[in-house]
């Protein structure tokens, strides 16, 4: 199996964590915990499993000159990000969420363009405004989008998310020519750890966890575990063999797998508008990918 193939199933694999993590952490929040207490949850879990990982299988040093350049990751991909899609999500609907998530792809080809050079070819471009176009039709089918004072600053908050994301797939691209994931994500999260936990403290101590039920348990569990480590894990490893324009993507394939989650718990089915909407997203992987193999790799 390449490794673009393996970068493939990566990227698509951690989509499916992302799409289901919707779901997950709204119903959670702000009822059982608030979104700041999840977010030092989940950068702790971070932080304590990536250094375990890192000391028992890599023994790689840092560069000093490097250590900016992953404190601006940690930053961007993490405190930031983090807390902006917390906060914001639990302010506005996954509707809303979605639409504004299928921006990350044109903030990274366009940071990735002045950052790192990367070339925007016709194909990508053309790529980009299909996937756009279905993600729009199938997330918007289902209802109407809301504008009211809470909503706005959720939406606000999300479009600060994604914008934020995008960013850390350009800035960290270079890095992973350099080191190994564990290294990376060790450091990105211990920098992004500095910001999240002095914020987030005074809520986490706030929260009753004597009130957690098993369910609660799992779904803070499923957060740290798989939208956290392994997710992460998944993209920063793709990111060794394709580009941050195709990893950012991959970020239409969300309401599709989400879709498919619903119809899996029997409380959606499918209709030609998702259909339409599922065929339109994976053309923008296609595209991507296409014009990807005419470029040798950033």
């Amino acid at each position: 199996m390449n490794k673009r193939l393996l970068a493939h199933i990566a990227l698509l694999g951690a989509n499916l964590i992302y799409g289901v993590n919707y779901t997950v952490a709204k119903w959670i929040m702000p009822h059982f915990i608030d979104p700041l207490a999840l977010a030092v949850l989940r950068v702790s879990g971070g932080v304590l499993a990536f250094w375990l990982l890192a000391t028992m299988f890599v023994q790689e040093q840092v560069g000093r000159k490097d250590l900016w350049r992953l404190a601006l990751c940690g930053t961007f991909g993490v405190a930031f990000n983090q807390m902006m899609f917390l906060v914001g999500l639990s302010y506005t609907t996954p509707i809303d969420a979605s639409i504004i998530m299928t921006l990350n792809p044109v903030v990274v080809l366009l940071a990735a363009f002045f950052i790192l050079g990367e070339r925007i070819t016709w194909r990508k471009g053309l790529g980009i405004i299909l996937g756009l176009a279905g993600a729009l039709l199938l997330i918007t089918s289902g209802g109407n989008i809301s504008f009211d004072s809470d909503h706005l600053w959720g939406n606000l908050l999300m479009l600060g998310n994604t914008s934020s994301y995008a960013l850390y797939l350009v800035l960290v691209k270079p890095l992973m020519a350099k080191y190994h994931p564990f290294t990376v994500m060790k450091w990105v999260f211990l920098f992004g750890s500095v910001l999240v936990i002095p914020l987030g403290a005074t809520h986490l101590a706030e929260t009753n966890f004597a009130a957690f039920d098993i369910w609660v348990w799992l779904s803070v569990l499923y957060v740290i575990l798989f939208t956290t480590i392994v997710a992460y894990l998944l993209n920063i490893t793709a990111m060794k063999w394709v580009s941050p324009t195709l990893t950012s993507t991959y970020i239409y394939s969300q309401p599709v797998i989400a879709g498919v989650v619903a119809v899996i718990m029997l409380q959606d089915n499918f209709t030609w508008v998702k259909i339409v909407s599922t065929l339109l997203v994976f053309c923008v992987v296609y595209y991507v990918n296409l014009a990807g193999r005419k470029q040798q790799k950033l």
